[in-house]
């Protein structure tokens, strides 16, 4: 993909426009290698069945599951590419991604990954990668909280590594600026229309109270309209978050339908009522200028914006680890 394309330079400051020029976008995240949709025709027929079997018991037991399930593709795939290096525990030769600033305390769902390997394992050993069946997974999310279907590309190799400097540098964090987030965006491949569209998983997460501190008690009265529906939510949101203490304590970033995936959680930012900074910023940011068109179409739109999800989560997912890998017997280990 030409760099230069990947924003409108027209509709940006010069400085916003330059990182897209320096950047460029790396050929992975458009280059599908040797990913297909009959990888696994042959030696695993059953696989998306199993996947989605297990996906609708984990998300009927606990509809927060949607959310961890796909949050875990993401970190996956934000780190080397999706290669299952998220999954890795902490061993003698690997440290793992688990404990990194955006993962520890904040990742679950992974022993619904497991489960789902058990399965796998079970019907076609060593077959069917860790990394496909989180990319599986996560579509398989996204649909049964009511969200957009798209065919899933599979072929994906199992990292032999992981990198916890990269999960601490490359993983997006909730106070980050729209430059920076852009910026991130830009350096995986990803446009800006793909980084709005994907913050509407956020339609169905949830965030840590340290993760919304700084926000609620910050600029939240002067990005909101503060009439009493705003006001009342900032109430119940500083009794679930304290300046200080209760740092694990949980909002659900759409607090008016947060187990179903739709395009509400957009109506919020145009609100003012982000609950993240890093969300708010792509409609209140002065830099703003496309995203916050973007908001405004995705939350009048919900066709256009389950159409450019569904887009960006295949981009993101043919993003690849150029050093490829193996299938793993446990999503936990590299084989021995």
């Amino acid at each position: 993909m030409d760099a230069l394309c990947c924003l409108k330079a027209s509709s940006l400051p010069l400085a916003l426009a330059a990182i897209c020029i320096l950047i460029g976008a790396p050929a992975m995240a458009e280059e599908l290698s040797t990913l297909s949709l009959d990888y696994y025709d042959k030696t695993c027929p059953a696989a998306q069945q199993i996947v989605r079997k297990e996906m609708e018991c984990a998300v009927r037991n606990n509809p927060r599951n949607a959310a961890s399930i796909l949050r875990l593709h993401f970190h996956d795939c934000i780190v080397q590419g999706c290669d299952g290096s998220v999954l890795l525990d902490d061993t003698i030769t690997i440290t793992g991604e688990k404990t990194a600033s955006q993962n520890i305390n904040s990742l679950i769902g992974f022993e619904i990954v497991d489960r789902i390997k058990n399965q796998l394992e079970g019907e076609c050993p060593g077959v069917v990668s860790c990394a496909d069946l989180l990319a599986i997974a996560a579509r398989d999310a996204v649909t049964l909280a009511g969200g957009p279907y798209w065919d899933v590309l599979v072929g994906r190799k199992d990292s032999k590594s992981a990198s916890l400097e990269l999960a601490n540098t490359d993983i997006p964090n909730p106070n980050q600026n729209l430059l920076t987030l852009t910026s991130n965006f830009l350096g995986k491949g990803l446009n800006v229309q793909d980084m709005v569209a994907l913050v509407g998983s956020h339609t169905i997460g949830m965030a840590r109270c340290t993760n919304f501190r700084e926000r609620i008690y910050g600029d939240f009265e002067a990005t909101s309209h503060y009439d009493l529906t705003s006001k009342t939510y900032l109430s119940k949101l500083r009794s679930i978050c304290p300046e200080s203490g209760h740092d694990n304590s949980i909002s659900a970033m759409d607090y008016v339908s947060p187990n179903i995936f739709d395009n509400i959680f957009y109506e919020s930012l145009l609100k003012g009522e982000g609950l993240l900074n890093s969300d708010q910023e792509m409609y209140s940011s002065l830099l703003g200028f496309e995203t916050a068109e973007l908001v405004k179409l995705y939350a009048a739109d919900s066709i256009s914006f389950f159409k450019h999800f569904s887009d960006a989560m295949v981009k993101m997912g043919n993003i690849t680890n150029p050093e490829g890998g193996e299938i793993r017997k446990n999503c936990k280990f590299v084989n021995t």
